[in-house]
């Protein structure tokens, strides 16, 4: 007995025949006149998990490097950014300070002529000036005379006994030290007490 086989096109008739009316047979998105070969080969393409796979490890490594690209365009603005603000505020104090540059040296060329008395009015004025400018950029002083010692503000250069003041009390200031931004530019060159009674500290309990 000879057994006829249906050619593709009677099968997807066939298929199209017992539809719904109004819908017709699911292909599987398979161009039309496509070959069996063919029909295999893109479904085993659509399916390949290794394929996608290479394909998301591609892009996630573009994504990648455009947003390392990115980040070193960004690090390199802001650093030329800082690099201009700190520019910027050298040359605003740098401002400040050419009128206290300009006193001082009339103060020079007053020197010989001037009495004593004009002259140190003169140099206070100066001084005056010039505390005031460091003040606007916000510089304080730190003169801890009679203040506990600290060892984050104060640099002990020698020690004293004295039993009137409680033990580690600054009672000499060799140099004033100077702070920014609760940052410590220079510490205060002090002297410290010894001998005296011990300092009482807050973390202690009362008895």
């Amino acid at each position: 007995m000879v057994v006829k086989k249906k050619s593709t096109e009677s099968v997807v008739s066939d298929e199209q025949e017992g539809a719904p009316d109004g819908q017709e047979a699911v292909t599987g998105g398979i161009p039309e006149g496509a070959s069996i070969e063919e029909q295999l080969f893109e479904e085993v393409i659509e399916l390949d998990p290794l394929e996608a796979a290479r394909a998301e490890a591609d892009e996630l490594r573009d994504r990648y490097m455009r947003l390392q690209a990115e980040w070193d365009n960004f690090r390199k603005r802001t650093t030329a950014e800082r690099a201009q603000e700190r520019a910027r505020a050298a040359e605003n104090l740098v401002e400040r300070l050419l009128p206290v540059v300009d006193d001082l040296e009339r103060a020079i060329e007053h020197s010989d002529t001037a009495s004593e008395t004009s002259l140190k009015e003169g140099i206070a004025a100066v001084y005056s000036k010039l505390t005031d400018v460091l003040s606007r950029e916000g510089v304080k002083t730190i003169n801890p005379a009679g203040a506990p010692f600290d060892a984050h503000q104060h640099q002990a250069v020698g020690t004293v006994e004295d039993t009137a003041v409680p033990d580690e009390t600054v009672v000499a200031v060799y140099q004033k030290g100077y702070e920014m931004a609760d940052r410590v530019l220079r510490p205060a060159m002090v002297t410290v007490s010894n001998g005296g009674p011990k300092r009482e500290t807050e973390n202690e309990p009362d008895e």
